[in-house]
Protein backbone atom coordinates (compact mmCIF):
# COMPACT_ATOMS: atom_id res chain seq x y z
CA UNK A 1 0.00 0.00 0.00
CA UNK A 2 1.12 3.51 -1.17
CA UNK A 3 2.45 5.50 1.82
CA UNK A 4 0.24 8.24 2.79
CA UNK A 5 0.26 10.92 5.43
CA UNK A 6 -2.92 13.04 7.11
CA UNK A 7 -2.89 16.66 6.27
CA UNK A 8 -1.60 18.54 9.63
CA UNK A 9 0.16 20.93 10.70
CA UNK A 10 1.75 22.41 13.67
CA UNK A 11 0.16 25.06 14.92
CA UNK A 12 2.29 28.43 14.56
CA UNK A 13 3.40 30.40 16.83
CA UNK A 14 3.00 34.16 17.02
CA UNK A 15 2.97 35.02 20.44
CA UNK A 16 5.80 32.38 22.03
CA UNK A 17 9.37 32.75 20.58
CA UNK A 18 9.38 29.34 18.37
CA UNK A 19 12.42 28.12 20.89
CA UNK A 20 10.46 28.38 23.52
CA UNK A 21 10.52 25.52 26.19
CA UNK A 22 8.77 25.17 29.18
CA UNK A 23 11.23 24.37 31.36
CA UNK A 24 10.29 26.62 35.22
CA UNK A 25 7.78 28.91 36.18
CA UNK A 26 9.70 31.66 36.42
CA UNK A 27 9.98 31.31 32.24
CA UNK A 28 6.84 30.98 32.46
CA UNK A 29 4.90 33.59 34.42
CA UNK A 30 6.23 36.81 32.21
CA UNK A 31 3.97 35.73 29.70
CA UNK A 32 0.63 34.86 31.87
CA UNK A 33 1.96 38.30 33.57
CA UNK A 34 1.75 40.26 30.26
CA UNK A 35 -2.17 38.18 28.95
CA UNK A 36 -3.57 39.34 32.40
CA UNK A 37 -1.99 42.98 32.22
CA UNK A 38 -3.14 43.09 28.24
CA UNK A 39 -6.00 45.90 27.31
CA UNK A 40 -8.77 44.75 25.25
CA UNK A 41 -10.32 47.59 24.19
CA UNK A 42 -11.98 45.90 20.91
CA UNK A 43 -13.75 42.54 19.90
CA UNK A 44 -10.45 42.48 17.50
CA UNK A 45 -7.80 42.62 20.77
CA UNK A 46 -10.13 40.34 22.85
CA UNK A 47 -10.13 37.49 20.14
CA UNK A 48 -6.62 37.78 19.58
CA UNK A 49 -6.06 37.84 23.41
CA UNK A 50 -8.07 34.29 22.95
CA UNK A 51 -5.94 32.95 20.25
CA UNK A 52 -2.73 34.00 21.92
CA UNK A 53 -4.02 32.30 25.25
CA UNK A 54 -4.56 29.01 23.27
CA UNK A 55 -1.24 29.18 22.29
CA UNK A 56 0.41 29.49 25.65
CA UNK A 57 -1.81 26.08 26.41
CA UNK A 58 -0.84 24.36 23.72
CA UNK A 59 2.56 24.90 24.67
CA UNK A 60 2.26 24.00 28.19
CA UNK A 61 -0.42 20.64 27.48
CA UNK A 62 2.54 19.30 24.84
CA UNK A 63 5.17 19.74 27.41
CA UNK A 64 3.10 17.83 30.15
CA UNK A 65 1.74 15.56 28.01
CA UNK A 66 5.59 14.20 27.23
CA UNK A 67 6.07 14.13 30.87
CA UNK A 68 3.33 11.36 31.51
CA UNK A 69 4.16 9.83 28.34
CA UNK A 70 7.80 9.53 29.65
CA UNK A 71 6.51 8.29 33.14
CA UNK A 72 4.02 5.90 31.81
CA UNK A 73 6.41 4.29 29.28
CA UNK A 74 9.15 3.62 31.82
CA UNK A 75 8.04 3.79 35.45
CA UNK A 76 11.37 2.84 36.68
CA UNK A 77 13.31 5.91 35.66
CA UNK A 78 13.46 8.27 38.42
CA UNK A 79 14.72 11.11 36.16
CA UNK A 80 10.49 10.69 34.51
CA UNK A 81 9.41 10.57 37.66
CA UNK A 82 10.47 13.89 38.89
CA UNK A 83 9.72 16.00 35.67
CA UNK A 84 6.08 14.68 35.73
CA UNK A 85 5.88 15.42 39.62
CA UNK A 86 8.34 18.95 39.05
CA UNK A 87 5.11 20.10 36.74
CA UNK A 88 2.89 19.05 38.91
CA UNK A 89 4.02 20.31 42.29
CA UNK A 90 6.11 23.52 40.99
CA UNK A 91 4.16 24.89 37.57
CA UNK A 92 0.56 23.66 37.73
CA UNK A 93 -0.23 24.79 40.87
CA UNK A 94 1.29 28.59 40.00
CA UNK A 95 -0.98 28.70 36.83
CA UNK A 96 -3.92 28.09 38.33
CA UNK A 97 -4.48 30.98 39.96
CA UNK A 98 -3.80 32.74 36.61
CA UNK A 99 -6.04 31.28 34.74
CA UNK A 100 -8.55 32.00 37.10
CA UNK A 101 -8.02 35.26 36.81
CA UNK A 102 -7.65 35.06 32.83
CA UNK A 103 -11.41 33.84 33.19
CA UNK A 104 -12.75 36.68 35.14
CA UNK A 105 -11.02 38.90 32.82
CA UNK A 106 -12.77 36.87 29.71
CA UNK A 107 -16.09 37.20 31.43
CA UNK A 108 -15.89 40.86 32.55
CA UNK A 109 -14.93 41.90 29.20
CA UNK A 110 -17.68 43.82 27.27
CA UNK A 111 -17.07 42.18 24.19
CA UNK A 112 -17.67 38.93 25.76
CA UNK A 113 -21.16 38.91 24.26
CA UNK A 114 -20.88 39.77 21.17
CA UNK A 115 -18.59 36.53 20.48
CA UNK A 116 -19.88 33.80 18.33
CA UNK A 117 -22.21 32.13 20.08
CA UNK A 118 -22.52 29.06 17.91
CA UNK A 119 -18.81 28.29 18.78
CA UNK A 120 -17.76 29.51 21.98
CA UNK A 121 -21.07 28.76 24.04
CA UNK A 122 -19.80 25.28 25.42
CA UNK A 123 -16.46 27.07 26.18
CA UNK A 124 -17.84 30.20 27.65
CA UNK A 125 -20.27 27.90 29.83
CA UNK A 126 -16.85 25.84 30.82
CA UNK A 127 -15.19 28.78 31.73
CA UNK A 128 -18.29 30.72 33.67
CA UNK A 129 -18.30 26.87 35.53
CA UNK A 130 -14.57 26.64 36.35
CA UNK A 131 -14.55 30.06 37.81
CA UNK A 132 -17.48 28.88 40.44
CA UNK A 133 -15.41 25.94 41.37
CA UNK A 134 -11.92 27.53 41.93
CA UNK A 135 -10.61 27.42 45.32
CA UNK A 136 -7.53 28.99 46.01
CA UNK A 137 -7.20 26.64 48.67
CA UNK A 138 -7.44 23.52 46.21
CA UNK A 139 -4.47 24.54 44.29
CA UNK A 140 -2.07 22.34 46.52
CA UNK A 141 -4.43 19.76 47.68
CA UNK A 142 -4.98 19.22 43.46
CA UNK A 143 -1.35 19.03 43.11
CA UNK A 144 -1.15 16.51 46.12
CA UNK A 145 -3.70 14.14 44.24
CA UNK A 146 -2.17 14.27 40.58
CA UNK A 147 0.98 13.24 42.33
CA UNK A 148 -0.70 9.98 44.60
CA UNK A 149 -2.94 9.15 41.48
CA UNK A 150 0.29 8.36 39.41
CA UNK A 151 1.38 5.53 42.24
CA UNK A 152 -1.43 3.53 40.85
CA UNK A 153 0.80 3.10 37.92
CA UNK A 154 4.01 2.81 40.00
CA UNK A 155 2.30 0.29 41.87
CA UNK A 156 0.52 -2.05 38.86
CA UNK A 157 3.73 -1.42 36.59
CA UNK A 158 5.76 -3.48 39.28
CA UNK A 159 3.10 -6.70 39.30
CA UNK A 160 4.31 -9.98 37.12
CA UNK A 161 4.31 -13.52 37.31
CA UNK A 162 6.20 -16.61 36.56
CA UNK A 163 5.70 -19.08 33.92
CA UNK A 164 7.46 -21.79 32.99
CA UNK A 165 10.61 -20.46 34.39
CA UNK A 166 9.47 -16.81 32.37
CA UNK A 167 8.68 -13.74 33.53
CA UNK A 168 5.68 -12.23 32.52
CA UNK A 169 4.16 -8.71 33.06
CA UNK A 170 0.20 -8.86 34.01
CA UNK A 171 -0.71 -7.69 30.43
CA UNK A 172 1.06 -10.51 28.72
CA UNK A 173 0.27 -12.89 31.07
CA UNK A 174 -3.63 -13.06 30.25
CA UNK A 175 -2.90 -14.36 27.06
CA UNK A 176 -2.24 -17.53 29.18
CA UNK A 177 -6.12 -17.28 29.95
CA UNK A 178 -7.08 -17.80 26.21
CA UNK A 179 -5.29 -21.16 26.14
CA UNK A 180 -7.56 -24.46 25.54
CA UNK A 181 -5.29 -26.23 28.30
CA UNK A 182 -7.48 -25.67 31.50
CA UNK A 183 -4.83 -26.62 33.96
CA UNK A 184 -2.70 -24.02 32.60
CA UNK A 185 -5.34 -21.44 32.29
CA UNK A 186 -6.38 -22.19 36.27
CA UNK A 187 -2.16 -21.44 37.06
CA UNK A 188 -2.21 -18.80 34.93
CA UNK A 189 -4.97 -17.03 36.83
CA UNK A 190 -4.30 -17.91 40.14
CA UNK A 191 -0.64 -16.34 40.05
CA UNK A 192 -2.23 -13.71 38.80
CA UNK A 193 -4.56 -13.34 41.59
CA UNK A 194 -2.19 -13.90 44.06
CA UNK A 195 -0.07 -11.25 42.33
CA UNK A 196 -2.41 -8.75 43.00
CA UNK A 197 -3.55 -9.84 46.64
CA UNK A 198 0.18 -9.00 47.25
CA UNK A 199 -0.44 -5.39 46.92
CA UNK A 200 -3.93 -4.74 48.58
CA UNK A 201 -3.70 -3.18 51.44
CA UNK A 202 -0.83 -0.82 49.59
CA UNK A 203 -3.88 -0.14 47.39
CA UNK A 204 -6.60 0.33 50.00
CA UNK A 205 -3.83 2.70 51.38
CA UNK A 206 -3.48 4.77 48.19
CA UNK A 207 -7.03 4.65 47.80
CA UNK A 208 -8.21 5.63 51.38
CA UNK A 209 -5.61 8.64 50.81
CA UNK A 210 -6.53 9.89 47.18
CA UNK A 211 -10.45 9.88 48.98
CA UNK A 212 -9.57 11.80 51.65
CA UNK A 213 -7.70 14.39 49.65
CA UNK A 214 -11.07 14.97 46.70
CA UNK A 215 -13.10 15.06 49.86
CA UNK A 216 -11.64 17.99 51.11
CA UNK A 217 -11.40 19.60 47.66
CA UNK A 218 -15.25 19.55 47.24
CA UNK A 219 -15.79 20.67 50.90
CA UNK A 220 -13.79 23.62 50.11
CA UNK A 221 -15.63 24.20 47.14
CA UNK A 222 -18.89 24.39 48.71
CA UNK A 223 -20.18 20.44 47.83
CA UNK A 224 -21.07 18.16 50.48
CA UNK A 225 -19.42 15.34 48.40
CA UNK A 226 -17.25 14.46 45.86
CA UNK A 227 -19.58 13.11 43.44
CA UNK A 228 -21.50 16.23 43.26
CA UNK A 229 -18.73 18.34 43.10
CA UNK A 230 -16.97 16.27 40.12
CA UNK A 231 -20.10 16.22 38.22
CA UNK A 232 -19.71 19.85 38.12
CA UNK A 233 -16.37 20.25 37.57
CA UNK A 234 -16.71 17.31 34.12
CA UNK A 235 -18.82 19.60 33.21
CA UNK A 236 -21.60 17.07 32.86
CA UNK A 237 -24.18 19.52 32.25
CA UNK A 238 -26.19 17.51 29.41
CA UNK A 239 -27.11 14.36 32.28
CA UNK A 240 -28.03 14.37 35.51
CA UNK A 241 -27.35 11.52 38.67
CA UNK A 242 -30.27 10.61 38.13
CA UNK A 243 -29.77 9.63 34.38
CA UNK A 244 -26.52 7.46 35.36
CA UNK A 245 -29.01 5.89 38.12
CA UNK A 246 -31.66 5.63 35.14
CA UNK A 247 -28.01 3.59 32.77
CA UNK A 248 -27.60 1.17 35.86
CA UNK A 249 -31.09 0.10 35.25
CA UNK A 250 -31.35 -0.43 31.97
CA UNK A 251 -28.29 -2.34 31.64
CA UNK A 252 -29.40 -4.40 34.48
CA UNK A 253 -32.89 -5.12 32.37
CA UNK A 254 -31.96 -5.09 28.86
CA UNK A 255 -28.06 -5.98 28.50
CA UNK A 256 -27.14 -8.35 31.45
CA UNK A 257 -29.45 -10.98 29.51
CA UNK A 258 -27.38 -10.85 26.55
CA UNK A 259 -24.34 -10.73 28.65
CA UNK A 260 -25.91 -14.34 29.87
CA UNK A 261 -26.51 -15.64 26.73
CA UNK A 262 -22.74 -15.01 25.63
CA UNK A 263 -21.60 -16.44 28.57
CA UNK A 264 -24.05 -19.61 28.16
CA UNK A 265 -22.41 -20.02 24.61
CA UNK A 266 -19.27 -19.98 25.57
CA UNK A 267 -19.79 -22.36 28.84
CA UNK A 268 -21.90 -24.52 26.12
CA UNK A 269 -18.69 -24.98 23.88
CA UNK A 270 -16.12 -25.12 26.29
CA UNK A 271 -18.44 -28.30 27.52
CA UNK A 272 -18.44 -27.13 31.21
CA UNK A 273 -20.98 -28.01 33.80
CA UNK A 274 -19.19 -25.20 35.92
CA UNK A 275 -17.62 -22.01 34.59
CA UNK A 276 -14.62 -20.72 36.75
CA UNK A 277 -13.31 -17.26 36.09
CA UNK A 278 -10.35 -18.40 34.15
CA UNK A 279 -12.61 -19.87 31.78
CA UNK A 280 -14.27 -16.51 30.53
CA UNK A 281 -11.81 -15.89 27.57
CA UNK A 282 -10.92 -19.46 26.63
CA UNK A 283 -11.59 -21.37 23.68
CA UNK A 284 -12.30 -25.11 23.56
CA UNK A 285 -9.32 -28.20 23.23
CA UNK A 286 -8.25 -28.54 19.79
CA UNK A 287 -8.95 -24.41 19.24
CA UNK A 288 -5.41 -22.28 19.63
CA UNK A 289 -6.10 -18.70 20.66
CA UNK A 290 -6.25 -16.65 18.09
CA UNK A 291 -2.51 -14.51 17.22
CA UNK A 292 -3.75 -12.19 14.84
CA UNK A 293 -0.09 -10.47 14.86
CA UNK A 294 3.58 -10.74 16.25
CA UNK A 295 4.89 -7.45 17.58
CA UNK A 296 3.93 -3.95 17.31
CA UNK A 297 5.16 -2.87 13.99
CA UNK A 298 2.85 -5.46 12.33
CA UNK A 299 0.06 -4.50 14.06
CA UNK A 300 0.78 -1.21 13.31
CA UNK A 301 1.20 -1.93 9.59
CA UNK A 302 -2.00 -4.28 9.33
CA UNK A 303 -4.08 -1.58 11.78
CA UNK A 304 -3.39 1.27 8.74
CA UNK A 305 -4.67 -1.68 6.22
CA UNK A 306 -7.84 -2.05 8.15
CA UNK A 307 -8.17 1.88 8.62
CA UNK A 308 -7.31 2.27 4.68
CA UNK A 309 -10.28 0.00 3.38
CA UNK A 310 -12.86 2.21 5.25
CA UNK A 311 -11.19 5.60 4.34
CA UNK A 312 -8.07 6.43 3.57
CA UNK A 313 -7.72 9.86 5.28
CA UNK A 314 -8.01 7.17 8.66
CA UNK A 315 -5.04 5.21 7.26
CA UNK A 316 -3.29 8.84 6.66
CA UNK A 317 -3.76 9.10 10.23
CA UNK A 318 -2.11 6.18 11.48
CA UNK A 319 0.77 6.55 8.98
CA UNK A 320 1.70 10.19 10.26
CA UNK A 321 1.56 8.82 13.84
CA UNK A 322 4.10 5.69 12.54
CA UNK A 323 6.36 8.38 10.41
CA UNK A 324 6.78 10.79 13.88
CA UNK A 325 7.16 8.03 15.83
CA UNK A 326 3.72 8.37 17.85
CA UNK A 327 3.50 4.70 18.92
CA UNK A 328 4.23 2.22 21.55
CA UNK A 329 2.52 -0.92 21.54
CA UNK A 330 4.50 -3.31 23.25
CA UNK A 331 3.89 -4.37 26.88
CA UNK A 332 7.10 -4.46 28.62
CA UNK A 333 8.30 -4.62 32.47
CA UNK A 334 8.36 -1.66 33.70
CA UNK A 335 5.89 -0.02 31.63
CA UNK A 336 2.72 1.71 32.97
CA UNK A 337 -0.89 -0.89 32.26
CA UNK A 338 -3.29 0.16 30.45
CA UNK A 339 -3.58 1.87 26.73
CA UNK A 340 -4.23 5.61 25.79
CA UNK A 341 -4.42 8.05 23.07
CA UNK A 342 -2.79 11.52 24.04
CA UNK A 343 -3.34 14.39 22.10
CA UNK A 344 -0.85 16.72 21.67
CA UNK A 345 -2.12 19.94 21.25
CA UNK A 346 0.69 22.25 19.73
CA UNK A 347 1.77 19.32 16.92
CA UNK A 348 -1.48 18.04 16.80
CA UNK A 349 -0.09 14.42 15.83
CA UNK A 350 -0.82 12.66 18.86
CA UNK A 351 0.08 9.78 20.38
CA UNK A 352 -0.71 6.02 21.43
CA UNK A 353 0.39 3.82 24.43
CA UNK A 354 -0.38 0.37 24.40
CA UNK A 355 0.61 -2.73 26.20
CA UNK A 356 0.10 -5.57 23.22
CA UNK A 357 1.19 -9.22 23.80
CA UNK A 358 -0.33 -10.66 20.67
CA UNK A 359 -3.73 -10.92 21.53
CA UNK A 360 -7.39 -10.07 19.88
CA UNK A 361 -7.90 -7.68 22.53
CA UNK A 362 -4.70 -6.14 21.42
CA UNK A 363 -6.10 -5.65 18.04
CA UNK A 364 -9.33 -4.07 19.86
CA UNK A 365 -7.31 -2.13 21.43
CA UNK A 366 -5.38 -0.49 18.26
CA UNK A 367 -8.57 0.07 16.94
CA UNK A 368 -10.43 1.76 19.57
CA UNK A 369 -6.97 3.87 20.42
CA UNK A 370 -6.75 4.68 16.62
CA UNK A 371 -10.30 6.14 16.63
CA UNK A 372 -9.26 8.14 19.68
CA UNK A 373 -6.45 9.42 17.01
CA UNK A 374 -8.60 10.39 14.03
CA UNK A 375 -10.35 12.51 16.36
CA UNK A 376 -7.30 14.40 16.97
CA UNK A 377 -6.43 14.84 13.89
CA UNK A 378 -10.24 15.86 12.75
CA UNK A 379 -10.56 18.65 15.49
CA UNK A 380 -6.77 20.14 15.32
CA UNK A 381 -8.13 22.57 12.57
CA UNK A 382 -10.39 24.29 15.41
CA UNK A 383 -8.27 27.70 16.23
CA UNK A 384 -8.55 27.65 20.06
CA UNK A 385 -7.18 24.86 22.14
CA UNK A 386 -10.22 24.98 24.45
CA UNK A 387 -12.38 24.24 21.59
CA UNK A 388 -9.93 20.79 20.81
CA UNK A 389 -10.93 20.18 24.69
CA UNK A 390 -13.89 17.87 23.66
CA UNK A 391 -15.64 15.95 26.78
CA UNK A 392 -15.28 12.34 26.77
CA UNK A 393 -18.37 11.22 25.75
CA UNK A 394 -17.75 12.27 22.09
CA UNK A 395 -14.35 10.98 22.46
CA UNK A 396 -15.16 7.67 23.46
CA UNK A 397 -18.02 7.84 20.70
CA UNK A 398 -15.27 8.46 18.61
CA UNK A 399 -13.06 4.87 19.66
CA UNK A 400 -15.92 2.76 20.15
CA UNK A 401 -17.67 3.41 17.07
CA UNK A 402 -13.84 2.58 14.81
CA UNK A 403 -14.03 -0.51 16.77
CA UNK A 404 -17.40 -1.72 14.92
CA UNK A 405 -16.64 0.17 11.99
CA UNK A 406 -13.51 -1.80 11.39
CA UNK A 407 -15.06 -5.06 11.91
CA UNK A 408 -15.96 -6.08 8.41
CA UNK A 409 -12.10 -5.43 7.56
CA UNK A 410 -10.48 -7.48 10.15
CA UNK A 411 -9.79 -9.78 7.46
CA UNK A 412 -6.99 -8.22 7.17
CA UNK A 413 -6.10 -9.41 10.71
CA UNK A 414 -7.40 -12.93 9.65
CA UNK A 415 -7.28 -15.30 6.93
CA UNK A 416 -9.38 -17.85 8.03
CA UNK A 417 -12.50 -17.14 7.82
CA UNK A 418 -13.64 -19.13 11.10
CA UNK A 419 -10.73 -17.20 13.07
CA UNK A 420 -12.19 -14.45 11.56
CA UNK A 421 -15.84 -15.19 12.84
CA UNK A 422 -14.51 -16.01 16.31
CA UNK A 423 -12.79 -12.15 16.16
CA UNK A 424 -16.03 -10.82 15.63
CA UNK A 425 -17.59 -12.77 18.74
CA UNK A 426 -15.07 -11.63 20.84
CA UNK A 427 -15.69 -8.36 19.83
CA UNK A 428 -19.45 -8.93 20.72
CA UNK A 429 -18.38 -10.32 23.99
CA UNK A 430 -16.28 -7.28 24.74
CA UNK A 431 -19.05 -4.81 23.81
CA UNK A 432 -21.93 -6.40 25.14
CA UNK A 433 -19.79 -7.55 28.93
CA UNK A 434 -18.43 -3.65 29.12
CA UNK A 435 -21.58 -2.42 29.82
CA UNK A 436 -22.57 -4.28 32.84
CA UNK A 437 -19.14 -3.74 34.52
CA UNK A 438 -19.29 0.02 33.48
CA UNK A 439 -22.59 -0.03 35.00
CA UNK A 440 -20.59 -1.67 38.16
CA UNK A 441 -17.62 0.35 38.35
CA UNK A 442 -19.89 3.64 38.16
CA UNK A 443 -22.47 2.91 41.04
CA UNK A 444 -19.70 1.84 43.03
CA UNK A 445 -18.25 5.31 43.01
CA UNK A 446 -21.39 7.09 43.63
CA UNK A 447 -21.42 4.46 46.80
CA UNK A 448 -17.88 5.27 47.48
CA UNK A 449 -18.17 9.52 47.58
CA UNK A 450 -21.95 9.54 48.89
CA UNK A 451 -20.68 7.24 51.86
CA UNK A 452 -17.78 9.55 53.46
CA UNK A 453 -15.92 8.51 56.19
CA UNK A 454 -16.62 4.85 55.19
CA UNK A 455 -14.13 1.90 56.28
CA UNK A 456 -12.09 -0.98 53.87
CA UNK A 457 -14.48 -3.55 54.78
CA UNK A 458 -17.64 -1.26 54.17
CA UNK A 459 -16.51 -0.40 51.01
CA UNK A 460 -15.91 -4.13 50.49
CA UNK A 461 -19.39 -4.64 51.17
CA UNK A 462 -20.55 -2.49 49.48
CA UNK A 463 -18.56 -3.61 46.45
CA UNK A 464 -19.31 -7.14 46.40
CA UNK A 465 -23.17 -6.48 46.85
CA UNK A 466 -22.78 -3.86 43.85
CA UNK A 467 -20.77 -6.63 41.78
CA UNK A 468 -23.70 -9.20 42.25
CA UNK A 469 -25.85 -7.35 40.96
CA UNK A 470 -24.39 -6.86 37.39
CA UNK A 471 -23.60 -10.27 37.72
CA UNK A 472 -24.92 -13.35 35.36
CA UNK A 473 -24.20 -15.81 38.51
CA UNK A 474 -23.31 -17.99 35.79
CA UNK A 475 -19.06 -17.97 36.68
CA UNK A 476 -18.32 -20.13 40.16
CA UNK A 477 -15.81 -17.78 41.72
CA UNK A 478 -15.06 -20.35 44.81
CA UNK A 479 -11.82 -20.24 46.57
CA UNK A 480 -11.42 -17.07 45.26
CA UNK A 481 -13.43 -14.71 46.78
CA UNK A 482 -10.86 -12.71 48.67
CA UNK A 483 -9.54 -11.27 44.85
CA UNK A 484 -13.51 -10.96 43.80
CA UNK A 485 -13.62 -8.90 46.62
CA UNK A 486 -10.82 -6.51 46.00
CA UNK A 487 -11.33 -7.30 42.23
CA UNK A 488 -12.31 -3.27 41.75
CA UNK A 489 -8.51 -2.01 42.67
CA UNK A 490 -7.33 -3.03 38.99
CA UNK A 491 -9.82 -0.48 38.04
CA UNK A 492 -7.21 2.23 36.87
CA UNK A 493 -10.16 4.96 36.56
CA UNK A 494 -10.74 4.59 40.28
CA UNK A 495 -7.27 5.84 41.40
CA UNK A 496 -6.45 8.21 38.52
CA UNK A 497 -9.66 9.65 36.83
CA UNK A 498 -12.09 9.26 39.38
CA UNK A 499 -15.78 9.58 37.70
CA UNK A 500 -14.45 9.14 34.36
CA UNK A 501 -16.37 5.55 33.53
CA UNK A 502 -19.82 6.42 32.76
CA UNK A 503 -18.63 7.94 29.70
CA UNK A 504 -17.50 4.47 28.29
CA UNK A 505 -21.17 3.42 29.01
CA UNK A 506 -22.47 6.08 27.19
CA UNK A 507 -20.34 6.08 24.23
CA UNK A 508 -20.65 2.53 23.97
CA UNK A 509 -24.66 2.86 23.09
CA UNK A 510 -23.82 5.35 20.66
CA UNK A 511 -21.34 3.37 19.55
CA UNK A 512 -23.87 0.83 19.06
CA UNK A 513 -26.38 3.53 17.29
CA UNK A 514 -23.50 4.35 15.32
CA UNK A 515 -22.89 0.41 13.92
CA UNK A 516 -26.93 0.50 13.09
CA UNK A 517 -26.27 2.97 11.27
CA UNK A 518 -23.01 2.07 9.27
CA UNK A 519 -24.70 -0.90 8.46
CA UNK A 520 -27.85 1.15 6.86
CA UNK A 521 -25.74 3.46 5.14
CA UNK A 522 -21.39 3.21 5.35
CA UNK A 523 -20.94 6.52 3.67
CA UNK A 524 -23.45 8.54 5.41
CA UNK A 525 -22.24 6.79 8.71
CA UNK A 526 -18.68 7.64 7.95
CA UNK A 527 -19.91 11.26 6.88
CA UNK A 528 -21.60 11.83 10.00
CA UNK A 529 -18.84 10.38 12.40
CA UNK A 530 -16.30 12.76 10.55
CA UNK A 531 -18.75 15.93 10.69
CA UNK A 532 -19.24 15.11 14.62
CA UNK A 533 -15.60 14.81 15.49
CA UNK A 534 -14.83 17.69 13.58
CA UNK A 535 -16.87 19.47 15.47
CA UNK A 536 -14.64 19.25 18.82
CA UNK A 537 -16.37 20.95 21.54
CA UNK A 538 -18.20 23.74 20.09
CA UNK A 539 -21.38 21.90 20.16
CA UNK A 540 -23.37 21.06 23.36
CA UNK A 541 -22.84 16.74 23.86
CA UNK A 542 -26.47 16.50 22.30
CA UNK A 543 -26.16 18.73 19.01
CA UNK A 544 -23.01 16.28 18.34
CA UNK A 545 -24.24 13.01 18.74
CA UNK A 546 -27.40 14.96 16.54
CA UNK A 547 -24.54 15.71 13.82
CA UNK A 548 -23.48 11.96 14.00
CA UNK A 549 -27.12 10.78 13.53
CA UNK A 550 -27.66 9.63 16.83
CA UNK A 551 -29.65 10.38 19.96
CA UNK A 552 -28.07 11.37 23.24
CA UNK A 553 -29.81 9.18 24.89
CA UNK A 554 -29.42 6.85 28.62
CA UNK A 555 -33.39 5.59 28.96
CA UNK A 556 -34.28 2.11 29.34
CA UNK A 557 -36.54 2.24 26.51
CA UNK A 558 -33.74 3.24 23.89
CA UNK A 559 -31.33 1.20 25.40
CA UNK A 560 -33.90 -1.68 24.85
CA UNK A 561 -34.41 -0.53 21.43
CA UNK A 562 -30.79 -0.84 20.98
CA UNK A 563 -30.56 -4.18 22.30
CA UNK A 564 -33.28 -5.30 19.71
CA UNK A 565 -30.73 -4.55 17.31
CA UNK A 566 -27.67 -6.74 18.48
CA UNK A 567 -29.87 -9.91 19.24
CA UNK A 568 -30.39 -11.26 15.76
CA UNK A 569 -26.65 -9.71 15.04
CA UNK A 570 -25.71 -12.52 17.72
CA UNK A 571 -28.09 -15.21 16.44
CA UNK A 572 -26.38 -15.02 13.08
CA UNK A 573 -23.36 -15.90 15.08
CA UNK A 574 -24.70 -18.65 16.06
CA UNK A 575 -25.63 -16.98 19.42
CA UNK A 576 -29.47 -17.68 21.08
CA UNK A 577 -31.26 -18.46 24.48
Amino acid sequence: MTKQFAPIEKTPRTFLPDDFKVTDWASLQPWFDELLARELPTKADLEHWLRDISELEAVISEDACWRQINMTLDTTNKAYEEAFTFFCMEIEPKMKPYGFELNKKLLANPFEKELDSQQYFPYLRNVDNSIKLYREENVQLQADMSIQAQQFGVISGAMSIEMDGKEYTMQQAAKFLQNPDRTLREAAFTKMAERRLQDKDKLNDLFNTLIGLRQQIAVNAGFDNYRDYKFRELGRFDYTVDDCFAFHAAVKEHILPLQAMLTNFRKSRLGLDVMKPWDADAEPVGTQPLQPFHGGKELSDKAVEVFNKLRPYFSGCLQTMQEMKRMDLESRKGKAPGGYNCPLAETGVPFIFMNAAGTMGDVITMMHEGGHAVHSFLSHHQPLSAFKEYPMEIAELASMSMELFTMEHWDIFFADSKELDRARLEEMERVISVLPWIATIDKFQHWIYTHVGHTNDERKAAWLEILNEFSTGIVDWTGFEDYRAHSWQKQLHLFEVPFYYIEYGIAQLGAIAMWRQYRQNKEQALDNYMAALSLGYTKTLKELYSTAGIKFDLSPAYVKELADFVVPVLNDMGVSK
